[in-house]
């Protein structure tokens, strides 16, 4: 298990945790979608009640928000009988969440058959089921109405929802109706836990769907499988999984799922500060598919649009080691900054154009004697000034970087000054032209 410093506070149920990956251990917080609202972090969750359970327990749902990643708080539940449901239920499934107008439309499932919504004026509530039925009524289709996701797409939102086949429908404005029948969406050769080589035709793909875009394509995804179309309603080709065999670090490899690593990997992809990540289910650290905890990565889109495999590991996101090297590409904060596509396999990043800079909180192990390598192509000489927090914070020192005698990576050793434990350090690149600069990885070596 890694390390984990909790703090309960005894008023009402509000719990803050500082944790990595679990993001909230030890709580059975899964079925993870994030939303960014108001610069904040908001998790809508499923919740499994117990350690001990030998089944699906869940009994309510769940809101935490956090400003970093990293450090949440427990902000709202949601009871099923406060919903048309109108009782104790042990099967609150998978929610999502829409914003429009200033409200906030908190969809849940009924377990795996129909789904409804509440309605609040902030993002966490409180909630008022305005509708006292279901938005999805189990008779919509002939999949099951659940595991629904909400997707905004220049103004007009959708909703998507299903098992084996899933179901898209544009919302009407008032966000708790249906302005059109919900259409079947045609995945081309699609995989999934079931399905490893495309023979099962009965089960294809998995539930938990979840729509994004990026660089104006559409991306479907079931847990850690996805595929990609030009058009929301599809059809879709499918791709592939983001997580893989080599994904996972030692200690996160199992326990797993009956069928395998790649199942129940329920969860969502966001952006935040020009930065993607995907939050999703594991059992690694509990050792119990009836108690999951949520994890986050980080996400990096290859040049043709297809997502690179993740890393999934103890350290998460938003959290960085001195003692060992950070890929540039895993900031916190960006600005004016692309990611590149190196020969090396992985994602360097490159200053653009502007005040450009990349930044990195909760830098752990720091040492004032330490000397900060970079690995770098510089096709001209340029400096990075390294400030305290962000772009404007206090300069601690610079790199004057020399320009490359080589057109390959090379590592540059610069003295660092004023540097404590636990620092968020920002990185401004100065007078630098688009593609004359690439920043691959950084670490911190103490000197002996």
């Amino acid at each position: 298990m890694n390390k984990q410093l909790f703090k309960i506070i005894l008023f009402g149920f509000v719990v803050s945790s500082y944790a990595q990956n679990p993001i909230v251990p030890n709580k059975g917080l899964n079925d993870p979608h994030i939303h960014i609202f108001n610069d904040t972090a908001y998790v809508y969750a499923s919740h499994d009640k117990s350690i001990n359970n030998d089944k699906f327990i869940m009994e309510d749902w769940w809101i935490w928000s956090s400003p970093d990643l990293v450090n949440w708080t427990k902000r709202s539940v949601l009871n099923p009988k406060d919903t048309y449901i109108g009782k104790d239920f042990t099967r609150c499934w998978a929610t999502d969440v829409g914003y429009k107008n200033g409200k906030y439309y908190w969809c849940f499932s009924e377990g795996n058959e129909q789904s409804g919504i509440v309605v609040g004026d902030t993002p966490v509530g409180p909630w008022e089921d305005v509708l006292a039925k279901p938005l999805l009524d189990s008779s919509l289709t002939p999949t099951h109405e659940y595991d629904m996701a909400i997707f905004e797409d220049n103004g007009t939102h959708y909703i998507i929802f299903g098992v084996w086949d899933y179901y898209i429908a544009k919302l009407n404005d008032d966000m708790i109706s249906l302005a059109e029948a919900p259409k079947k969406i045609t995945i081309n050769n699609p995989r999934g836990p079931y399905n490893p080589d495309g023979s099962n035709t009965k089960m294809p793909t998995d539930d938990k769907p979840f729509v994004h875009k990026y660089n104006g394509k559409y991306y479907l995804s079931w847990g850690c499988f996805y595929a990609m179309s030009d058009d929301v309603y599809g059809p879709y080709d499918y791709k592939d999984t983001v997580i893989k065999e080599e994904s996972f670090a030692k200690g996160y490899e199992a326990p797993t799922w009956p069928n395998g690593f790649l199942q129940g990997r329920h969860g969502s992809f966001f952006e935040w500060h020009n930065q993607w990540y995907y939050v999703y289910c594991d059992i690694s650290q509990t050792g119990n598919r009836y108690f999951r905890d949520s994890f986050i990565s980080y996400v990096h889109y290859k040049a043709n649009g297809e997502m690179a495999m993740i890393r999934v590991d103890g350290v998460g996101v938003g959290n960085y080691n001195a003692n060992e090297s950070i890929e540039a590409e895993d900031y916190f904060k960006s600005n004016n900054v692309a990611k590149v596509e190196n020969t090396k396999g992985g994602f360097s990043i490159e200053p653009t154009e502007g005040l450009s800079y990349v930044m990195y909180p909760n830098i752990k192990n720091l040492s004032n004697e330490a000397t900060l390598e970079l690995e770098v192509i510089a096709k001209e000489a340029l400096q990075i000034e390294v400030r305290e927090n962000d772009a404007k914070g206090m300069l601690l020192f610079t790199c004057n970087v020399p320009k490359n005698e080589i057109y390959t990576f090379q590592k540059r050793n610069f003295k660092t000054k004023n540097l404590k434990d636990n620092q968020s350090l920002c990185f401004v690149f100065k007078n630098t032209n688009q593609q004359f600069f690439k920043l691959n990885r950084f670490k911190f070596k103490t000197n002996n």
